[in-house]
């Protein structure tokens, strides 16, 4: 297993729609591996492939739920559906979202309370699931990636706008930039913790509140 640079907005990959799994073989099995010690090592929720730089079908996930699905998994060719997100503007702090595409960065971001998901496993077995709450924000950020869109790019105008002032402030909306987990400092703070140990605390918890965010994903 091998932890993978995480490439930053800009990068191609991430801009475009991701090739299906054709064949799960050794080599998806070893990209498997490196998105979970990658993400792990990020102290992330959640990981697209072409967050890794490779423009396939896949994420992988790391987060408690109470939807009585096993709190890490992976999906390869997967679809999510998701309930229509309540009117309103989003809550900037209740409903703060992140990418470790976008390091460092959040904004408020309403999405969807129900996501119906559906893929396979590793072993090639067809996964159906519901995720609810936060669960179903991970499992649409996720499946975002894989068709070629950022958080960002459904944020309101007044998100919007800041978000595009602070990618072109950090120099990135171009090709070529990355991070890398456990050598570059945590863009989201993780150093700075007692501990990484995902049973400990919540990754994706908000520095003001208690419920889990997208920082990590």
């Amino acid at each position: 297993m091998t932890v993978r640079p995480i490439v930053i907005s800009g990068e191609p990959v991430l801009h475009r729609r991701a090739d299906a799994v054709e064949v799960i073989d050794d080599g998806i099995r070893r990209l498997v591996a490196d998105m979970f010690e990658t993400m792990d090592a990020a102290h992330g929720v959640g990981l697209a492939a072409p967050q890794i730089g490779v423009g396939l079908r896949i994420f992988t996930w790391g987060m408690a739920n109470d939807d009585g699905v096993p709190e890490r998994g992976v999906l390869i060719n997967p679809y999510v559906t998701a309930s229509k997100p309540a009117p309103g503007r989003p809550d900037p702090d209740e409903e703060a979202e992140g990418c470790l595409s976008v390091p460092g960065e959040s904004f408020p971001l309403r999405r969807g309370e129900i996501a119906q998901v559906t893929g396979q496993d590793l072993d090639g077995r067809e996964v159906a699931f519901t995720a609810t709450g936060w669960f179903a924000r991970c499992m649409q950020h996720e499946y975002d990636h894989l068709g070629g869109f950022l958080y960002l790019d459904r944020l309101d105008d007044r998100s919007s706008r800041r978000a595009r002032r602070a990618v072109k402030a950090a120099g990135w909306g171009t090709p070529g930039h990355s991070w890398m987990p456990g050598v570059d400092p945590d863009p989201f703070g993780h150093d700075d913790d007692d501990g990484h140990d995902h049973e400990s605390h919540d990754h994706e918890a908000h520095a003001h509140h208690h419920h889990p965010h997208e920082h990590d994903l």
